[in-house]
């Protein structure tokens, strides 16, 4: 949250703005004019907020670029469809950098924050992927459930950052409003659900306490693997298998990192291997696919509760 009386009384943004960023201090001088983001998620909050005349680069995409969206993104430049490097986005000459995953600002990545602030550049990391202080994709637990208030607030700071607060209460507004509306037609079927993002032989399922656990609480689900901490974590099939999901949310991405990133490829793999096949939920095509951004802290979420909603009234009460 902002450490500083950010907004004036017309409701613009008094700068210099300083921000407590996920345990570091950002301070923001006048509104960024040439911002690059490191990933899908924190690109369509900037094009949401229409910043696209601000952004010099966009990169790490796993689906196509939200309908809505699309003109605006045509004009901004892809620099990688994964990570760029570093020297990739200085060639942008950027004033502002930001991101809603950790895994960009650390070893492996494309820079720590802190070599991104020996060029006088500044960075910022959604709070949807903040825990005391740390990140939780940047390798760190998260010991408090990812809640709709962290996206809200990643709006928030963005927009009040660019200085654009009225789009950003717009924004959330609307997507408020999307929310009570599909919750409140939700049948609360009482399905137990596992959310397959990715990989068939170490296959990622959601853990209890990041975006899909939101989704399965807001949808009126169980969520077989609440037991596991971590956002994402690598499971045996065997033990999807024991836990028999009677519903599978099947990651549907645009990538072709890992095997199994599409969903056809999910399927084919779930219904033809001979321990996967003799699932419930593979038995009578119980299947409910996301787009990866949709199984992520952004603002997908909304569009991920409204097609789980569908889903699973389609889908019926568990017998």
């Amino acid at each position: 949250m902002s450490q500083t009386a950010a907004t004036g009384g017309d409701g613009k943004t008094v700068y210099p703005l300083v921000l407590d960023n996920c345990g570091q201090s950002v301070t923001v001088d006048a509104p960024p004019q040439r911002v690059v983001s490191l990933d899908q998620d924190s690109t369509e909050i900037l094009l949401s907020l229409g910043l696209q005349d601000r952004m010099v680069g966009t990169a790490s995409w796993t689906d196509p670029i939200r309908e809505n969206l699309a003109e605006a993104n045509a004009s901004v430049p892809r620099l990688a469809d994964n990570a760029p490097t570093y020297e990739v986005v200085l060639d942008t000459d950027p004033d502002f950098v930001t991101a809603s995953f950790g895994r960009h600002y650390k070893q492996g990545g494309v820079a720590d924050r802190s070599r991104f602030a020996e060029s006088n550049i500044e960075t910022y990391l959604a709070p949807t992927d903040c825990d005391n202080g740390l990140s939780v994709n940047g390798g760190n637990p998260r010991t408090t459930p990812l809640t709709m208030d962290a996206l809200y607030q990643t709006i928030r700071e963005t927009a009040e950052v660019f200085d654009v607060q009225e789009r950003g209460e717009s924004l959330i507004s609307e997507l408020q409003g999307r929310l009570d509306a599909a919750t409140s037609g939700n049948d609360k079927t009482g399905q137990s659900i596992a959310f397959w993002f990715a990989d068939t032989k170490s296959p990622y399922f959601a853990g209890r306490s990041g975006a899909p656990a939101l989704l399965a609480d807001q949808v009126g689900a169980t969520n077989v693997y609440s037991d596991l901490q971590d956002d994402w974590e690598a499971v045996g099939w065997e033990t999807v298998v024991d836990r028999d999901p009677s519903v599978l949310v099947l990651g549907d991405l645009l990538r072709n990192r890992f095997p199994g990133d599409k969903l056809e490829d999910k399927i084919a793999f779930l219904e033809s291997d001979p321990v996967t096949s003799t699932m419930d939920a593979v038995k009578n095509k119980r299947y409910i696919s996301l787009h990866g951004a949709e199984m992520n802290p952004s603002i997908r979420l909304v569009d991920a509760v409204e097609k789980l909603t569908a889903g699973l009234n389609q889908i019926g009460p568990r017998s």
